[in-house]
């Protein structure tokens, strides 16, 4: 099967491709080992992203490299949940927070594994909480 991400992840600098794949690592990892189940990878925005496959379950999260910002990666949350303002409760210095829907991560520093595997642990069972 074609990687969802590949022709996205060309136009990438190197240091920002090594990231997304560690956070994609912990990104299935962490759906895994939640018990969110599967989740359909694919391309929102142009940007690469992920959902639980079953409904009503999780949100999607998303993560994205832009060339205004080009020593970051920002994973994107749905702007209607709590989900950054949680994250921003648990882990104050991990991110930079914009809003209620990015959380950037500076691309010279060790990526905060544990913050983002909860992230993604929190996203995939969003309505299940509710």
């Amino acid at each position: 099967m074609a990687d969802p991400f590949a022709a996205t992840l060309s136009l990438w600098p190197a240091p920002a491709r090594a990231a997304f794949t560690d956070m994609r690592a912990v990104i299935l990892a962490a759906a895994a080992g939640s018990g969110a189940g599967p989740l359909t990878e694919s391309l929102k925005w142009g940007q690469p992203a992920w959902r639980p496959i079953r409904p009503r379950q999780g949100s999607t999260l998303r993560l994205m490299w832009q060339d205004n910002a080009p020593q970051t990666l920002a994973l994107f949350v749905d702007c209607k949940t709590t989900l950054s303002a949680t994250m921003q409760e648990i882990y104050p210095t991990e991110f930079q927070y914009e809003t209620n829907r990015a959380l950037r991560l500076a691309l010279d520093r060790p990526l905060p594994l544990q913050a983002i595997d909860h992230l993604a642990r929190l996203t995939f069972s969003y309505h299940l909480k509710r």
